[in-house]
């Protein structure tokens, strides 16, 4: 299970006790299943209008990547590409070839693959940039789909409120003057629903697969840098250590404040 996911549902959770137990008389003013009806429906109902059925199909499986802590395999990675380019350096493509057998990585495959075959550097990281843009187009679309439920969502949420206008109104003729309050309370309710899935299911789920797509891409580029290196015959050191660095976790990139300085190098010894 993903932490911060976690951490975000025990705050929703915690959000809306309060809203339902201690900021009205009864609890149950805050249901109002029409009006949910209306806001899910109608979120839906646009979001098929919008979108090609297998792609919004394709997003729903998505949602399960929300809950779960998801690995990027990036150290499996750098430990492959390390131990080919010591097969590759000492030549022996038919090991490289078995070792390909057993890549789980499709992308590191087809770089792997094509180095084998002697194609052209450029060609290689003409077809691997292409890998990278198309994936990186698709899940933006995945994405835009759940930010794109996020705006529909309060618009219906309105639709519902005019609804219950329009009928408090109709009472309001009749005369009937006691059931003004609850009728206007359950057509805000509508709108409360839109703004509440808004922006505590679609944002937060679209956001979530936007930073999932920027680590993915980072670690694309990562096999894309060591491939060019086995191409250029770096030697297996160097790979490794140029691969690490895409991993590598550092506080501040100018200052490391656990490594104390050499006695007479910091700055105010230099001023004495």
């Amino acid at each position: 299970m993903n932490p911060s996911t976690l951490i975000g549902i025990f705050a929703s959770i915690l959000l809306l006790i309060s809203v339902l137990f201690f900021t009205a008389e009864s609890p149950e003013s805050f249901i109002n299943l029409p009006g949910l009806a209306i806001v899910v429906t109608g979120t839906l109902a646009a979001t098929f209008i919008s979108y090609p059925l297998k792609e919004v199909l394709r997003v729903v499986r998505l949602v399960g990547l929300v809950f779960r802590r998801e690995n990027t395999y990036a150290r499996d990675d750098i430990n492959e590409l390390v131990a080919m380019s010591r097969l590759w350096f000492k030549g022996d493509v038919r090991a490289v070839e078995k070792a390909l057998e057993h890549t789980r990585n499709p992308f590191l495959r087809t770089g792997i693959q094509l180095v084998i075959a002697n194609t052209k550097e450029n060609e290689i990281f003409d077809m691997l940039r292409w890998r990278i843009a198309r994936l990186k187009a698709r899940e933006h679309a995945e994405a835009q789909i759940f930010r794109t439920m996020a705006t529909y969502a309060p618009a219906f949420g309105m639709i519902g409120t005019l609804v219950g206008l329009v009928n408090m109104l109709e009472v309001m003729d009749a005369g009937d003057l006691e059931v003004i309050g609850p009728r206007m309370a359950v057509a805000l309710l509508t709108t409360f629903y839109g703004i509440l899935l808004a922006n505590l299911v679609f944002k937060p789920i679209a956001v979530k697969l936007e930073r999932r797509t920027e680590e993915r891409l980072i670690t694309m580029n990562m096999v894309l840098e060591g491939i060019s290196l086995i191409t250029k015959r770096r030697l297996p050191s160097f790979i490794e250590e140029t691969l690490n660095s895409f991993i590598a976790n550092y506080n501040d990139e100018i200052r490391d404040p656990s490594i104390k300085p050499r006695p007479g190098t910091d700055s105010a010894s230099a001023k004495g």
